[in-house]
C-alpha cells in the first residue's frame, strides 16, 4: 500500500505525518506542487507483456497526461532482482538531485520511494502498483527501488535529455531510512 511519511530534513528521527490514505497523500504532496494520482488498475498483464501492451492498457490515462502537460515522449522501465546493474543502479538515484524536466512514473507493479526535499521537509513517498507520481522540474529528491528491485513504471518526458540528473552533492541521503521492503510481484 503507498504510504508518505513526512519528515524535518535535519531530524530524519522525527517523524511529523505518516498516513496510507490515498486523499491524504495526494494532498499534502500537492501542496508541494507534487501530482500523486491512484489509477485503476488494467488488470493483470502477463510476465512478458511488451512495452506496447503496457502501454496500451493504460493509453487512456497516457493520452490524458500528455494533453494536459505537453510531455512528447512514453516508455515503459523495467528492473528486476536479477538485473546485473541493480546495485550500481541503486547507488545512482540514491544520491539527491534535480531534473530539468518533471520526473513522471506509473507503476505498473512493483514498488519504489521517492524522497522529495521541499520547504525544510523530506516527503518519504513509498509508491506501488497503480500509482502515478510527478516530481516538478527543479524539484530536489532522490530514489529508492531497494536491494531486490521488481518494478514496471511507464515514464513520460517533454524531452528524454531533460531528465538528466544533476546531483546537488548534498549527502542528506545517507540520513533517511532505506527502501529495504522485499520485493514481490503486485
Amino acid at each position: 500500500m503507498s504510504h508518505l511519511t513526512i519528515y524535518p530534513d535535519n531530524q530524519p528521527e522525527n517523524i511529523t505525518l505518516e498516513t496510507e490514505d490515498g486523499d491524504v497523500i495526494s494532498a499534502e504532496l500537492d501542496k508541494i506542487g507534487v501530482r500523486f494520482e491512484r489509477w485503476g488498475c488494467q488488470g493483470i498483464l502477463p510476465e512478458m507483456a511488451g512495452d506496447e501492451d503496457v502501454m496500451e492498457a493504460y493509453s487512456a490515462d497516457i493520452k490524458r497526461l500528455m494533453e494536459e502537460n505537453g510531455y512528447q515522449s512514453v516508455d515503459v522501465i523495467r528492473l528486476s532482482a536479477d538485473h546485473p546493474d541493480k546495485e550500481a543502479l541503486r547507488l545512482k538515484f540514491l544520491s539527491e538531485h534535480t531534473h530539468s524536466e518533471d520526473e513522471v512514473r506509473f507503476f505498473v507493479e512493483g514498488a519504489g520511494v521517492f524522497y522529495l526535499r521541499v520547504s525544510g521537509k523530506v516527503f518519504m513517498t513509498l509508491c506501488e502498483r497503480g500509482d502515478l507520481i510527478s516530481v516538478p522540474a527543479g524539484t530536489k529528491h532522490w530514489f529508492d527501488m531497494g536491494p531486490e528491485p521488481h518494478l514496471t513504471c511507464i515514464r513520460l518526458f517533454t524531452s528524454k535529455e531533460g531528465w538528466v540528473a544533476d546531483y546537488t552533492g548534498d549527502k542528506i541521503a545517507d540520513e533517511f531510512p532505506k527502501f529495504e521492503k522485499e520485493q514481490k510481484a503486485a
